[in-house]
């Protein structure tokens, strides 16, 4: 069992981010050979060159299972250790994280942990010493009727265009939840209020993306302020809009939260 000076939300974040995958495997004598996007989600499919002997890496696909703040899992896709699974189940200690490693015993089981859990452990740790000391963004889920809210970027050049969830960096002496709300004053010109966290923390390179629900309030209508279009999208529509990257890793989450939310009566 390992434990990490941070909260269940940021360690899941950490630990279904393949740039720091790809460090800890290289620190044991791996390999990520593929991945999909940085930020890992259920259904993502990983190609890991395994390290046997030296100079020779067997290539195993693992699919990812779950990347939540309860647990990151995945399980072996390739023959002959079809069906080999591993969990991270994250265990809130009051002062931290513990994150319980459980996986079947076999040849590949241990040539994937010889010194893989030392490399993961240390790296978590200065990542979260990291994420405790950076910037913070914020980024609203705006719910109504079942449907969020994205918004078009105007900027910059690179992602013009593709949607996104509307918010920004919490300023000094800020709370997340009035980030959120100053955020989407200044972006889309209506007055909303927080109702709790999305999915797990996101390192991008500004410093940290953390996702809040949100919910109209006083009447308020948003208004394309900053963006050159909103829109608000279904549970059957998210995989359909060319969202940018860190927000389509929330997607899984998003389509909980509207899930769970009343329909309009």
């Amino acid at each position: 069992m390992v434990w990490v000076d941070a909260g269940a939300r940021t360690v899941a974040g950490l630990l279904r981010d393949a740039v720091l995958l790809d460090a800890a495997l290289r620190a044991a004598g791996h390999r990520l050979w593929r991945r999909p996007t940085r930020w890992l989600v259920p259904g993502d499919v990983l190609t890991i060159g395994v390290r046997v002997l030296p100079g020779l890496r067997l290539p195993v696909a693992v699919e990812v299972c779950a990347a939540g703040p309860e647990e990151v899992s995945a399980v072996v896709r390739s023959r002959p250790w079809r069906g080999a699974r591993w969990s991270g189940r994250l265990v809130p200690t009051g002062t931290g994280t513990a994150i319980r490693d459980e996986c079947g015993a076999g040849p590949l089981t241990r040539l994937l942990l010889r010194g893989l859990r030392t490399a993961r452990a240390e790296l978590l740790v200065e990542a979260a010493a990291a994420v405790a000391t950076g910037a913070v963004v914020v980024a609203t889920a705006l719910v109504r009727d079942r449907t969020v809210l994205a918004a078009r970027r105007t900027r910059p050049p690179a992602l013009a265009g593709r949607w996104e969830l509307a918010g920004g960096r919490v300023e000094a002496g800020e709370s997340e939840g009035d980030a959120v709300v100053r955020e989407c004053r200044e972006e889309l010109g209506c007055a909303v209020a927080p109702t709790g966290r999305v999915g797990t923390d996101l390192l991008i390179d500004a410093g940290v993306l953390r996702v809040h629900a949100a919910v109209l309030v006083d009447g308020s209508e948003p208004t394309a302020l900053e963006h050159s279009a909103l829109r608000w999208v279904g549970p059957d529509e998210l995989e359909a809009v060319d969202w940018v990257d860190a927000d389509r890793a929330v997607l899984p989450d998003l389509r909980a939260l509207l899930a769970a939310t009343p329909a309009a009566p």
